[in-house]
């Protein structure tokens, strides 16, 4: 199903505009077609949650972005992501993302829509403490990312550099149907660029921040509100980023999630505007005898 995906999305690459539009359309229908259920996506900040032993959980998105009139002759990009974590037990989780990527250029420029794979990430989150009922202490947790230069830096698909991010995170259930999650991170190698979109004018130690707040409306149902960004202290242009985002969750059957978001950032670094829509899957359930 995912080669059908990249297929439909060579195959709608046009000029201008109008190209990227038909690439966003088609990734939407590829992932209203496909066949996802946790509270990361369609936010930033990563939750302190677990793929249990020997689950496997499965995460594509498409991201549309209007891109800073600063980053001229880039104007705007779409990134369909397909991410995949596997748990290991004692609390871990193995994880792959990798993207696929169009960047819309002014017409003068040549390639106008390059498009292709981007930076592939391999990742690894350990859970640090569970949250318990009727405790004050959150659930803390800690993650590893690598991330390889497979895209083509040419083209601005990728970075051509190998980036090393570590980060930590705290969740909290504020009430049974409020979440708070807050992510602190540390770039010490590479840049936080996904495609022409991120920090790409220095090299490592890049500070990462994000927060998100979700409340649950209905047992089908979460909305939420996130804030996120990077610095580096490195002179330079491009050296922020900041985004604000607002999605929801809809619970389409036990195993499936749709996730909606719409968002908008300051600084070139940061999109000015978008739309994402994904979906989330439970391909492999847990064993029922794991107590992970």
């Amino acid at each position: 199903m995912a080669v059908v995906g990249v297929f439909i999305c060579c195959y709608m690459t046009g000029a201008g505009l109008a190209g990227g539009v038909r690439i966003a359309f088609a990734s939407i229908m590829f992932l209203l077609a496909a066949a996802s259920a946790r509270a990361q996506q369609p936010f930033v900040t990563d939750d302190a949650d677990v793929t249990s032993r020997g689950a496997v959980h499965v995460e594509v998105s498409n991201e549309y972005d209007w891109l800073q009139r600063s980053q001229f002759p880039h104007l705007q990009q779409n990134t369909f992501n397909l991410r995949v974590n596997v748990g290991v037990g004692a609390g871990l989780e193995l994880d792959l993302d990798s993207p696929l990527i169009t960047v819309v250029n002014d017409p003068a420029v040549l390639p106008v829509t390059p498009f292709g794979v981007g930076d592939t990430n391999f990742g690894m989150k350990c859970r640090i403490h569970e949250e318990h009922d009727g405790s004050s202490a959150p659930a803390v947790s800690a993650a590893l990312y690598i991330e390889i230069p497979t895209g083509e830096p040419r083209t601005g698909l990728g970075s051509g550099l190998t980036d090393v991010w570590i980060y930590a995170i705290v969740q909290k259930a504020i009430r049974p149907s409020l979440t708070l999650r807050v992510n602190a991170g540390y770039l010490f190698a590479g840049n936080t660029s996904t495609g022409v979109v991120g920090i790409e004018t220095v090299r490592g130690h890049i500070a990462t921040m994000s927060a998100s707040v979700a409340r649950r409306l209905t047992d089908a149902w979460t909305l939420g509100a996130e804030v996120s960004g990077a610095a580096t202290s490195k002179a330079g242009l491009e050296r922020e980023q900041l985004q604000v985002l607002v999605g929801a969750m809809c619970v389409l059957r036990p195993a499936l999630t749709l996730d909606l978001a719409v968002l908008a950032g300051h600084f070139t670094a940061s999109p000015r505007r978008g739309v994402l829509v994904g979906l989330a899957i439970d391909l492999l359930r847990a064993p029922r005898a794991s107590n992970n």
